[in-house]
């Protein structure tokens, strides 16, 4: 999701401290060298790195990513280990083809001869109006009736248009070609930091069985469901996607620290003791899964107040 948009939808714990919000590869205002040039995972990690480097002073930070932002910050840990101090997925994604499974604009990119100028007409005709884009996007969202219609979806919404027009086209396809041409499903269990994944069970846009593959894959994963729920969690069901993002963040810091490094598979069972402690200290009835890895938030009561908790 572009950085306009998380102006309005961030996470009421990231509005506290130190917060970055930074652009995908090609999109503004992370423009190419050369319009279309083909860019890698080594790129794409090497330049977040710096970034993290400059703005964070070294230190490991939160990750939360939405969608391909998820994605990218599950590459980004996978080659920057020292830099993420936690992950929260939202709509995220392993595999750019979602093990199969295309988008439109990345299978007209890839017809023969004629995919690039295809994808130009497609991408310039989505986002020339307001209503065009919002009706090319209204997918994302599962119950068209929820906030997704009021003033501030409908101006994020625009400042999200706004910003992908002044990206080229080019620049979006070269992204597009990096995912489509990476996954990551077999390197997750590599991924060892605390890993909150968020998953809409009506998402249309990121299948949710691929959703719960990649929390079954990452060793330290806390899947949490949110019912009629589509691809835009943070629109659709906002306050209770801020309760489980600032759970496990509160969680996380916390606990207590160990005498001396834990092995991963006692960090790991530590770190969901731990989120499993918060949360029934502060939550209401929910359901379960028999693994105890999968939480769904329908029915959580939350204190208000949990974001102010120390980061």
């Amino acid at each position: 999701m572009a950085p306009s948009f998380w102006r309005t939808y961030a996470p009421q714990l990231a509005r506290h401290g130190r917060t970055a919000a930074y652009p995908l590869p090609g999109h503004y205002p992370w423009i190419l060298d050369e319009p279309g040039q083909v860019i890698g995972p080594h790129d794409v990690v090497e330049a977040y790195a710096t970034a993290i480097r400059r703005d964070f002073g070294g230190r490991p930070v939160n990750l939360i990513g939405h969608s391909t932002g998820g994605f990218v910050s599950l590459l980004f840990a996978l080659h920057h280990p020292e830099l993420v101090k936690s992950i929260t997925l939202i709509g995220a994604f392993a595999c750019g083809r979602f093990e199969g499974q295309e988008r439109l604009p990345a299978r007209l990119l890839r017809v023969p001869r004629v995919g690039a100028f295809l994808f130009g007409q497609f991408f310039r005709r989505w986002i020339a109006t307001q209503e065009q884009f919002r009706w090319g996007s209204i997918e994302c969202v599962y119950d068209k009736g929820c906030p997704w219609q009021d003033n501030r979806a409908v101006e994020a919404m625009e400042d999200v248009r706004l910003e992908l027009k002044r990206a080229r086209p080019e620049d979006i396809a070269a992204c597009i070609r990096f995912m489509s041409a990476t996954t990551l499903v077999k390197d997750l269990p590599r991924i060892s930091v605390p890993v909150l994944n968020l998953v809409g069970a009506n998402d249309a846009i990121v299948p949710p069985a691929h959703q719960l593959r990649v929390s079954k894959l990452l060793p330290q994963a806390q899947t949490v469901i949110l019912r009629d729920c589509g691809h835009l969690p943070m629109v659709e069901h906002q306050a209770r996607t801020d309760q489980a993002i600032s759970a496990f963040l509160y969680g996380l810091s916390t606990m207590p620290a160990a005498s001396a490094p834990l092995a991963p598979a006692s960090r790991r069972a530590s770190t969901i003791a731990g989120l499993h402690r918060l949360l029934g200290s502060l939550a209401g009835p929910m359901e379960q899964s028999a693994s105890r890895g999968v939480l769904s938030a329908q029915d959580w009561n939350i204190h208000h107040g949990l974001g102010e908790g120390p980061q």
